[in-house]
């Protein structure tokens, strides 16, 4: 079996908008669902979400038989969880609440067997390697890595310039949610200077040959960060797509059947 082409990183390799979807419910029919959709790839979210190691296994299982690159977010940088996500089969990482170029340091240093880092061995168990059916697997797998840092913060903000200069770091995904609320602005990530703020930094990124992503449910705001850099962008999630479905169908209902008592009074 040769080594798995990390897809995300080579999709990202040309300047067109790659768009994914984030996944926070852990049966993985939902992640089939998503998967066949026609996303470029979906993000299963162990930090927010409700998933276990065995959940995202799965979930990696079944997202294999369709042509969409996994990205997983770690619930913290700790490099024994990174270990076992990466023998897992996890390529690609995005790592949330990173605050300092120290921190993503650690976290490159945790993805790369040695000498470049310090991921312990271990593939003889390690679905990655395929159990080592895998030929080169340890020698390869380094360059298939793809670390995204997570920029959430305006302390973090104020530290992309080194974050940017770490060596390993693939790319930056700005979290306007979080990135608001820590500069004042609770529940409004379209707020000028939230605006303002992300536009300077997707330039910053891009400039250091950087790929440069973030989460964006609407439309037009979604447009205004491709227009200034974003390459892949976050357009749904998973419970939220659910929830608003739902909630439309009820609704319509509800207005069908008011609608038929006002044209039909004799059925009072």
């Amino acid at each position: 079996m040769d080594m798995p082409n990390n897809s995300f990183k080579k999709a990202l390799a040309n300047e067109t908008p790659a768009y994914g979807l984030w996944l926070s419910i852990p049966d993985t029919s939902v992640a089939e669902i998503a998967a066949g959709a026609g996303f470029d790839w979906l993000l299963i979210d162990h930090e927010h979400g409700n998933f276990e190691l065995r959940d995202i296994f799965h979930h990696l299982q079944t997202m294999a038989a369709y042509p969409v690159a996994p990205i997983v977010r770690p619930v913290n940088d700790d490099p024994a969880l990174l270990k076992r996500l990466l023998d897992s089969g996890v390529q690609t990482l995005l790592m949330p609440m990173i605050e300092s170029a120290e921190q993503a340091e650690s976290v490159v240093h945790a993805t790369r067997y040695p000498p470049e880092g310090g991921r312990g061995l271990g593939t003889s168990m390690a679905r990655a390697a395929h159990w080592n059916g895998i030929p080169g697997y340890i020698e390869n797998s380094n360059e298939q890595i793809c670390v995204i840092i997570q920029v959430e913060t305006a302390n973090a903000i104020e530290q992309i310039d080194d974050i940017l200069k770490v060596d390993g770091v693939d790319g930056i995904f700005l979290g306007p949610s979080d990135l608001s609320a820590s500069m004042g602005y609770p529940g409004n990530a379209g707020h000028p200077e939230v605006k303002k703020t992300l536009v300077e930094s997707l330039s910053k990124i891009r400039a250091a040959n950087k790929i440069a992503g973030l989460l964006c449910l609407d439309l037009e705001l979604r447009d205004y960060y491709i227009d200034h850099g974003a390459q892949f962008i976050g357009v749904g999630v998973d419970t939220l797509l659910l929830a608003q479905s739902a909630r439309q169908l009820a609704s319509k209902c509800r207005n069908q059947e008011e609608d038929n008592n006002e044209t039909n009074p004799a059925s009072y």
